[in-house]
């Protein structure tokens, strides 16, 4: 597992009329992610993750409103954070950004949502 950024990625997503649908920033990041659904597992990698969810780089996403559980370990961690999450949009591929789904998580305990941003803060400082 690696970090491929550690910069916080502007925020750039919005709705049919303009509308930021996004509540949190993101911090880009690049681990691997297993995730299933009630019938398939799978194994992508993440783009950016923030404490709302995170984004699955995949040529084959899950439709919109997928529940998926989702199993994935934070740099500097040893214990893997599992969750819940459903899909909330789907992404094709463009000259400038790779194909994907954007996941919200649904049930994320406070100790997990912690790590999740403890981590995001020591990405943005750097290491001490």
């Amino acid at each position: 597992m690696s970090i491929v950024s550690i910069e916080e990625s502007p925020v750039d997503d919005t709705d049919a009329d303009g509308a930021e649908r996004r509540r949190f920033g993101r911090t880009d990041l690049l681990v691997r992610v297993e995730y299933s659904t009630i019938d398939e597992i799978f194994s992508e990698f993440t783009r950016d993750i923030n404490e709302g969810g995170l984004f699955i780089e995949t040529e084959k996403p899950r439709p919109t409103g997928t529940e998926v559980v989702l199993r994935f370990n934070l740099p500097g961690n040893q214990e893997p954070l599992q969750t819940v999450g459903r899909v909330v949009w789907v992404r094709s591929a463009t000259d400038l950004d790779p194909a994907g789904m954007g996941i919200e998580f649904d049930e994320l305990s406070d100790e997990d949502r912690d790590r999740i941003n403890e981590m995001i803060r020591s990405l943005r400082i750097g290491p001490s």
